[in-house]
């Protein structure tokens, strides 16, 4: 029986979060936490232990260091400055810490052989999925991100909020940045397998209001991080979910921040995008026949994360 081993980079908020996720789910066996503050880490590794007679899944923890990292089948990678954002709503204040905190790490994980996938959570998340995949020169799709993955959930939120129906029911999805610059695609959204606008002729509580839903869905992470000072759920379970798509090779349609190589009319770029997830991360970025205006919408996304793409290569 093989062994479902998955590292942590950064095991802060989020990073103890998606820990607890995948063992709470038994989704891995074995989990091996990496951080450089070793007092933060010894801490959430006890949480851990301490927890674990009471799981329904039988799975290790233990601190290692980048080097154990090396046979793992997914790293995910949390490491973060959260309180660089405090005052903010931009999630690339976190560039100029995140982007030289993955220099630390990717260069030793290559060369102790790393063979698996890689999940980054870290903001900015397109910037920083593209920094880890120059340095461990994976193959293609082998390093993703979580990216607008989350923000397609909190789209969907809202829209349960608007008309009351089980969320598994609706497909919606955000493109672009997982930024300020995001957007909803509703040409694409369906609910039951039938267009949003066929449903709204039908059906008056899908004859919403789309711009408000879709700001609803862009903020919901900043209404989170207002009192609390982090977003620690949803972002975890959304990332336990797609490292079970990775190990248990789905082939699942889930939005996630991967590299374009001409889909949507882009190329040399990291954005989010619907994609077909399985145990070698990105198996290929599914095109939906976006309207033009939302075609405009994501070139200028792309263009907002290429400007800080600007910044990271500059540090």
């Amino acid at each position: 029986m093989n062994n479902r081993k998955v590292g942590i980079v950064g095991v802060g908020h989020v990073g103890a979060h998606v820990a607890y996720s995948l063992a709470i789910q038994g989704i891995v066996d074995e989990l091996v936490l990496v951080d450089t503050n070793k007092e933060r880490v010894e801490s959430e590794c006890q949480d851990m232990l301490d927890a674990l007679p009471h799981m329904p899944h039988r799975t290790r923890v233990w601190i290692g260091d980048y080097e154990d990292l090396a046979d793992c089948d997914v790293i995910v990678n949390s490491a973060g400055h959260i309180e660089l954002l405090l005052g903010s709503e931009d999630r690339s204040r976190e560039l100029k810490f995140t982007v030289p905190a993955v220099r630390t790490w990717a260069d030793r994980v290559r060369e102790a052989g790393f063979d698996g996938v890689v999940l980054s959570i870290s903001n900015p998340c397109d910037v920083v999925t593209r920094e880890i995949a120059k340095h461990l020169q994976l193959p293609k799709g082998r390093v993703l991100g979580t990216g607008t993955g989350l923000d397609s959930a909190r789209l969907v939120t809202q829209i349960v909020r608007k008309t009351n129906v089980d969320p598994n029911s609706v497909q919606a999805f955000m493109f672009g940045e997982h930024g300020n610059s995001m957007f909803a695609a509703w040409s694409c959204a369906t609910v039951n397998g039938l267009p949003i606008d066929q449903m709204a002729k039908q059906d008056p509580r899908w004859d919403f209001d789309r711009p408000e839903v879709e700001q609803l869905g862009r903020h919901g992470g900043w209404v989170t991080f207002s009192w609390k000072h982090a977003t620690e759920y949803s972002v975890a379970t959304t990332a336990a979910r797609m490292v079970k798509a990775i190990l248990h090779d789905e082939h699942v349609l889930m939005p996630a921040s991967t590299e374009l190589t001409g889909q949507y009319g882009q190329s040399d770029v990291y954005a989010g995008v619907p994609c077909i997830i399985g145990k070698d991360g990105v198996e290929r970025v599914v095109e939906f026949p976006l309207t033009e205006e939302e075609l405009s919408k994501f070139n200028d996304s792309c263009n907002a994360i290429r400007a800080n793409i600007e910044i990271a290569d500059s540090l």
